[in-house]
């Protein structure tokens, strides 16, 4: 997890196109300018950052299954809930569902757990829409690096 880049996923676990489900990990870094002001002396990941964690998932799952056709962007979040707090060096288990996609739509259900016990979780809705330009590439770099294109290749 690089926290101030917005790289949430540090590794794809499992794709299961079947049961549309991505399985993923990301560790929380011992140290990051994030910590600074959540809180001072006091880490804690701030749970707008475990939103963009399962939602990176999520959209990790929707590319992975729509074959890196189109790109879905974040457009709501609903049913949030966070259960406990989340400090530095926690390894987080992302896992989605994907609900419902069409008519340009796509709807997960995800979670994040630490040591098998739920962090949080949430609602998401994506738009699902034609790369911008140049995207496409750097999707496709950065789920090579997570082991999603591998996950798509195995399938």
């Amino acid at each position: 997890m690089r926290l101030e880049y917005f790289e949430m996923i540090d590794r794809v676990e499992t794709l299961d196109r079947d049961a549309k489900r991505i399985e993923a990990t990301s560790t929380v870094p011992q140290e990051s300018p994030v910590f600074e002001g959540h809180f001072p002396g006091h880490p804690l990941v701030p749970g707008v950052l475990l939103t963009e964690t399962m939602a990176q998932a999520s959209g990790y799952l929707v590319l992975g299954l729509m074959g890196f056709t189109h790109m879905p962007f974040l457009m709501a979040v609903d049913r949030a809930r966070f259960r406990t707090f989340v400090g530095p060096g926690t390894v987080l288990a992302v896992q989605a569902q994907l609900e419902h996609e069409g008519s340009g739509y796509a709807v997960t259900k995800a979670k994040i757990l630490a040591e098998g016990k739920p962090i949080c979780d949430a609602e998401l809705r994506f738009r699902i829409m034609p790369f911008p330009e140049g995207m496409d590439g750097q999707m496709r770099a950065q789920a090579k690096r997570i082991g999603l294109i591998r996950e798509i290749q195995d399938a």
